[in-house]
């Protein structure tokens, strides 16, 4: 591998970019590839469309579509479907695949395509927060789109031994993450929306997260995710959790500039306090080498769960931000996620 390929790869192999082959041994492990993509203007996002591959599931995947557009319709494609072949046309592993939606590896660290065919549940945001959407309407949606790696991986590698060694409350913060390896990257796009019979050819923005990993979410108390790539190459992105009892959480992220990753820590949080579709501050600050880098946010482009006994009562939103940073903008993701205890409505 060359050196720029090293630093877009984070230092990982290219095979780590691949998918698995077959179903791995350990009923536990996982394989997900996700997508969080904007067009570049806020007309219309897609904020997760993604498989999460279960060895103890592995012929049948779970699939999410999220599509949101500008002024609060939302599409919502969330099913199981049958894993597609791994094999691409090379014959190498290269396609993760289940039901409507393909992700391929094109040139692994570089370039990916995703394809969905598939049909939504059809409403507003506004009735996914009052869970009233109806299940039987539904609209015929797809996508079509190339991405374009524009900043390094920045990889979280949580190998079992050194699970071992952590404390137990770190563990956990560990085990949240994923216990083997987990990496995004930014990227540009351009590609085709498919819907209402109509195809919109568009460029865009977006976030790509690839992972190997065993993932207990026993535990799990929220969190709060942002990144986002502007006009001039500069770019962010951090997770974080909420703090422990004795004031500590898991808190990482980076700041990218000037073609340098720098490792930075949130020191402003905009955790998820209302559940409303759009307009709510996510403004944030990272503290790295840089000094402290303050870039404003206002939602756009959400979807929600609320009240999910699946994971532990948590309201949950993926969506959009419109994020300005030394008076350039752009479109970027955010998920965050907190007990209903935590939140209000409207």
């Amino acid at each position: 591998m060359t050196l720029a390929g090293q630093l877009m790869s984070g230092g990982l192999s290219p095979g780590h970019d691949l998918v698995f082959p077959a179903c791995p041994d350990n009923p536990d492990m996982r394989e997900s590839t996700s997508i969080w993509l904007y067009e570049e203007s806020g007309a219309f996002g897609f904020p997760r469309v993604g498989i999460e591959a279960e060895a103890s599931s592995w012929d049948d995947r779970r699939v999410q579509g999220n599509f949101a557009m500008a002024g609060g319709r939302v599409l919502n494609a969330a099913c199981t479907g049958a894993a597609h072949s791994p094999l691409g046309p090379d014959g190498r592993p290269t396609i993760l695949g289940a039901g409507p939606l393909a992700l391929r590896c094109i040139t692994p660290f570089r370039k990916w395509r995703v394809s969905f065919a598939g049909t939504a549940i059809d409403g507003t945001v506004d009735q996914q927060i009052a869970g009233t959407l109806d299940p039987d309407k539904r609209t015929a949606v797809g996508l079509d789109v190339d991405l374009h790696m524009v900043t390094p991986a920045w990889v979280q590698d949580i190998p079992v031994e050194k699970v071992a060694r952590m404390s137990a409350a770190d563990a956990i913060e560990a085990a949240n993450m994923g216990i083997g390896w987990r990496f995004e990257h930014l990227f540009r796009a351009r590609g085709v929306f498919h819907v209402d019979g109509r195809s919109r050819e568009f460029k865009g923005v977006g976030l790509r997260v690839k992972r190997q990993s065993i993932r207990p979410l026993g535990g799990f108390r929220g969190h709060c995710w942002q990144s986002a790539v502007f006009p001039d190459g500069r770019a962010f992105g951090y997770i974080t959790y909420p703090p422990r009892e004795d004031g500590t959480a898991y808190n990482e992220g980076y700041v990218f500039q000037d073609g340098t990753m720098y490792p930075a820590r949130a020191t402003r949080i905009p955790w998820l306090r209302r559940i409303v579709g759009e307009g709510d501050d996510v403004s944030l600050e990272l503290e790295s080498d840089l000094g402290i880098t303050r870039i404003e946010g206002v939602t756009a482009l959400s979807t929600f769960r609320v009240g999910n006994p699946d994971i532990g009562g948590l309201n949950l939103q993926q969506g959009g931000a419109r994020y300005t940073w030394d008076g350039q903008t752009a479109y970027g993701m955010i998920e965050r996620s907190s007990h209903e205890s935590l939140t209000t409505i409207g």
